[in-house]
């Protein structure tokens, strides 16, 4: 099964020391700012079983994220199918990092091993990134991976109580052509 490096990162499978790292990241109101509410940490326990078992039966999914310098863990990133309940389908590529890991470029640095593996090991034609409308971080990441935003794909997430938050955006990167 594999792992993802960059220069700076591994992305891997998960390990019984990542939980309580992941459950401070998940219990701070910044990093979940878009997100409907903090997890406690039975939940954010179950999302690692759910990643872990994923990884395990397809070998691609949402991978631990490490800085390979410090054996730092600093969240998680990936390619999961978009959920069923969405107005669209495909692979959707995303990130979540602990506060202190932000403005180190290590989201882009992560996402484009992310966008390397689907395009040339999984055979993707496309890979989407979602996020809330207001996550203008985020957004800049997709920017800088090149990935286009056509606001008649934004949508209401049926996940997301009304509110601010429910308002999403569709970013998406195409394989690049044979022979450029």
């Amino acid at each position: 099964m594999p792992e993802l490096t960059t220069d700076r990162l591994l992305l891997r499978h998960w390990r019984a020391s990542d939980l309580a790292p992941w459950a401070a990241l998940n219990a701070d109101p910044e990093v979940r700012a878009y997100f409907p509410g903090v997890l406690t940490p039975e939940r954010s326990d179950a999302s690692v079983a759910r990643f872990q078992a994923d990884l395990d039966r397809r070998g691609w999914g949402w991978w631990a994220l490490e800085v390979r310098a410090t054996g730092a863990f600093i969240g998680f990133a990936g390619l999961d199918p978009v959920e069923e309940d969405m107005p669209f389908t495909g692979v959707e590529a995303g990130w979540r990092l602990a506060r202190p890991a932000w403005g180190h470029g290590y989201a882009t640095e992560a996402a484009r091993a992310v966008l390397d593996f689907g395009f040339t090991r999984l055979g993707l034609q496309e890979i989407l990134a979602v996020t809330a409308a207001g996550n203008v971080r985020s957004q800049a990441v997709m920017r800088r991976l090149g990935m286009t935003h056509d606001p008649a794909d934004d949508f209401d997430d049926p996940a997301v109580p009304d509110g601010p938050l429910r308002r999403s955006v569709v970013y998406r990167l195409h394989a690049p052509c044979a022979g450029r």
